[in-house]
């Protein structure tokens, strides 16, 4: 399959701390990656350098053969790249679809057609239809259908997660970065949440990469696994290999076991 988006030798330093050391990653379209690591291992900062909320020191990113590096975060969702975050970014006094209007009329807007107030009832770039279809289609996609006229402050967090991620699709990324998406929902839901996700986004046509600590939707979901530890990749490989790679096993899984039991021991307490 043809490279997407190719990071070539990224190095971000904070300070003392070197988020980012020497990482290249060369991304494939329609491919699902996970990535995976302990806080403050990189993967984080990794997916702030490709949607333009860091700088790397030194290194590229390249989008479709397109040098992205010195794009701003909106510049780059306007090419194709878009992010969920760990928090969800919701309009809190505004409906479920009312979100989904206001995330269609940026594309609009964006696009050069003026937003809602345009007269004609502009089409929403990608899907060939007024913006208010547009929103029905997508929440439905989203199970999100029988929430449609609830505030997002009464939502329950995996229905909040779902949302923000729905947000995203407004604009029919090729690229969908989601920070930590099964955080926060329980786990009856994390599984059910995720499938509903990869259908929907599958759907679309869009590549995804997401930041993960629960190895098992890891190897449930993702085709390909980033490994993070100390601001370098230590390993890239399928899930089968990733997750049993010595070096994963002892930075990677075996920290972030020893994460979940001090959770549930705090929860406990």
């Amino acid at each position: 399959m043809a490279v997407v988006l190719d990071a070539r030798d990224l190095n971000k330093r904070f300070g003392a701390v070197t988020a980012a050391n020497g990482v290249s990653a060369a991304i494939e379209q329609d491919s699902v990656v996970g990535l995976i690591g302990t806080n403050g291992a990189g993967k984080t900062t990794f997916i702030n350098m490709i949607t333009g909320y860091i700088k790397p020191d030194t290194g590229s990113i390249h989008f479709r053969g397109r040098d992205i590096t010195a794009l701003a975060p909106r510049e780059i969702t306007r090419v194709g790249i878009c992010r969920s975050f760990q928090i969800p970014q919701l309009y809190a006094s505004l409906s479920v679809f009312e979100n989904m209007m206001v995330s269609l009329g940026v594309v609009l807007r964006n696009a050069g057609l003026g937003g809602f107030f345009s007269r004609g009832r502009p089409n929403v770039p990608g899907y060939d239809a007024p913006a208010e279809e547009v929103a029905e289609r997508i929440l439905e996609r989203f199970g999100l259908g029988d929430y449609r006229d609830k505030n997002a402050q009464v939502l329950p967090g995996g229905v909040r997660k779902l949302l923000d991620i729905a947000l995203t699709m407004a604009a029919k990324p090729s690229i969908l970065l989601l920070d930590e998406p099964t955080s926060g929902v329980s786990a009856e839901e994390k599984f059910g949440m995720m499938e509903m996700v990869m259908a929907a986004v599958k759907a679309e046509g869009a590549t995804v990469l997401f930041v993960e600590h629960d190895m098992e939707v890891v190897s449930r979901f993702a085709e390909r696994v980033l490994a993070f530890y100390d601001g370098r990749i230590i390993a890239d490989a399928a899930p089968e290999i990733a997750l049993t790679d010595p070096e994963v096993k002892r930075y990677v899984v075996g920290g972030e076991l020893h994460r979940m039991d001090e959770q549930k021991g705090a929860a406990n307490a």
